[in-house]
């Protein structure tokens, strides 16, 4: 999702225009004086008022009006474009704290395992943190409520444990190993929500970031973790934006100025009214505009990612290596409902340099649309480069004069396939089961001060996790309901013996322990590694 992020947008619209826009009518702040739209604006408002009133006054039974116009609002919406949503004031409740990079709670990562909330992780700094509780815990009661066994979901445990920062919430805790129920009250704090997931040095030269989506805090925490990363001697870079998701437009800029020289086009859109047209050009000096530069992207890559890696692509500042982008080449302004909803409407397109639109085709049909990604699958373009559709009418040039194509998504100038060879359903099992999670967090728990002392970098290099190990590990997951399948277990072994090594080090070194270990099978990764070469002859042709 692409946004403007400017306080100006913000349109508080009156009831009336809610009735309007749940007629279909989407009116925009300046209503041009063409009297032919304007009489079709308020005979279709008209309708539906008389077809609202009769429901409400003559319908043989009670009904919420208030649901039946948020239905009508998503049917209609469903016909313009599948970025373009309505939103309740509920779910706006949990979904802008997540884009904003903080909420207030009691900082906690968790999971629910077998009908009852885990603690994977208190947040460093956080409040629980500050209590006392531990990875493993498991959370019973909130303010004398049972959580436990009643089916409990996400939203269930954020309405529960997220409120108002200086709020206290009681929760009581089972740890293993106690006995009795720990009770803590716990005072809500603002908690970070952090959009760059990890930094590091792969080598002496090396340097990866990790960014997970573009929030309000995004360009402030890349901009941190790159000076960081040049500070210990980074000479090249790879960016990774696969499965992210997008976010803010103005950060994406912003990221993307960081990396490029000059005064360069970034990313320009285009919409019906002249007031949503804009050009982002790069404006300041960036602490890496020289030196070679890999962006990782896949097909979970969106919006505000694909603004940096078309960015990257078109000015060949970089390598672009993975797969295909989702393609989504829509911005969103958010309009403000009366009630405290949310509209937030589709109005332009954004370009890369080159004038490539990379949205990706709607036929109004928003399943086959969200299907997009399984028919990748199956007509084999994440197996073979050639697979992908490209169209000659989409044919673009970067500032060298390489050809680039427009119409769905980021192509890559390097494609990695993904790499089957020991994938399986067994494998895919112990993570829907949540049985690789399950053991890693008791195994982290029942091993910290082992962990602890043996410090990460002798666990990077010298852990093993041994068969004893995936014995408790099979034996947990039948438990769970997932039966043992001998060859596939063997197929995916390196695998799984990897993932294991990842999510106990996260458990305790968080992502700075996790992604070392998990990138030396991440395939795309491992391709980008052995591209340096081309990227600085890119840079310097």
């Amino acid at each position: 999702m692409s946004e403007i992020n400017n306080h100006k947008s913000i349109v508080r619209l009156p009831v009336l225009l809610t009735i309007a826009i749940a007629a279909g009518i989407l009116i925009g702040a300046n209503i041009k004086g063409d009297s032919t739209n304007e009489n079709d604006i308020f005979k279709s408002l008209y309708k539906f008022r008389q077809v609202l009133t009769y429901i409400n006054n003559d319908y043989v039974d009670n009904v919420d009006t208030d649901k039946i116009v948020e239905k009508a609002i998503d049917n209609m919406l469903e016909d313009l474009d599948p970025h373009t949503v309505y939103i309740s004031g509920e779910e706006l409740k949990l979904t802008k704290p997540q884009l904003q990079g903080n909420y207030s709670g009691i900082g906690i990562e968790f999971n629910i395992f077998k009908d009852t909330i885990y603690v994977v992780a208190p947040l460093s700094g956080g409040p629980s943190e500050a209590v006392g509780l531990q990875a493993g815990d498991k959370i019973v009661e909130v303010d004398a409520e049972t959580v436990a066994g009643i089916g409990i979901n996400n939203k269930g445990v954020f309405d529960r444990l997220r409120g108002p920062k200086g709020t206290d919430v009681k929760v009581s805790i089972k740890r293993d190993g106690v006995a009795e129920l720990l009770e803590y009250t716990i005072t809500r704090d603002k908690i970070p929500q952090y959009s760059v997931d990890v930094s590091y040095m792969v080598d002496d030269e090396i340097g990866y970031i990790k960014v997970n989506r573009f929030s309000a805090t995004t360009y402030d925490e890349f901009q941190s973790h790159l000076n960081g990363l040049v500070d210990k001697g980074m000479k090249k870079l790879i960016l990774d934006l696969t499965g992210n998701p997008g976010g803010y437009l103005d950060r994406a800029v912003k990221m993307a100025d960081e990396l490029l020289a000059g005064n360069p086009m970034i990313v320009y859109t285009k919409g019906k009214e002249t007031r949503y047209d804009s050009e982002y050009r790069a404006e300041r000096d960036g602490s890496f505009e020289k030196s070679p530069v890999i962006v990782l992207i896949d097909e979970g890559s969106a919006s505000a990612s694909e603004i940096v890696a078309g960015a990257i692509q078109d000015n060949d500042r970089g390598l672009i290596v993975g797969r295909r982008s989702f393609g989504k080449g829509l911005v969103q302004m958010p309009f403000e409902l009366n009630d405290g909803s949310e509209l937030r409407l589709t109005i332009s397109r954004y370009y890369t340099p080159s004038g490539r639109s990379i949205q990706k085709p709607y036929d109004g049909k928003s399943e086959e649309y969200r299907r997009d990604i399984l028919e990748r699958y199956t007509n084999g373009e994440m197996y073979q480069e050639d697979s992908i559709k490209v169209a000659d009418s989409l044919k673009f040039f970067t500032t060298k004069g390489r050809e680039v194509y427009g119409g769905g998504g980021i192509s890559p100038d390097y494609f990695v396939a993904i790499d089957t060879t020991m994938s399986s359903s067994y494998l895919n099992g112990l993570f829907t089961s949540n049985t690789l999670r399950e053991f890693t967090l008791k195994y982290s728990n029942d091993n910290k001060s082992y962990l602890e002392n043996m410090g990460y970098e002798k666990f990077f290099d010298s852990f093993e996790v041994t068969d004893a190990s995936l014995d408790e590990m099979v034996k947990l997951g039948e438990e769970n309901g997932l039966p043992f399948n001998q060859e596939q277990f063997d197929r995916s072994k390196p695998l799984i013996v990897n993932y294991l090594k990842a999510h106990i080090a996260r458990s305790v070194w968080k992502n700075d322990g996790f992604y070392p270990i998990f990138n030396q099978t991440n395939e795309i990764f491992l391709e980008a590694i052995d591209l340096f070469d081309q990227a600085e002859e890119l840079a310097n042709k």
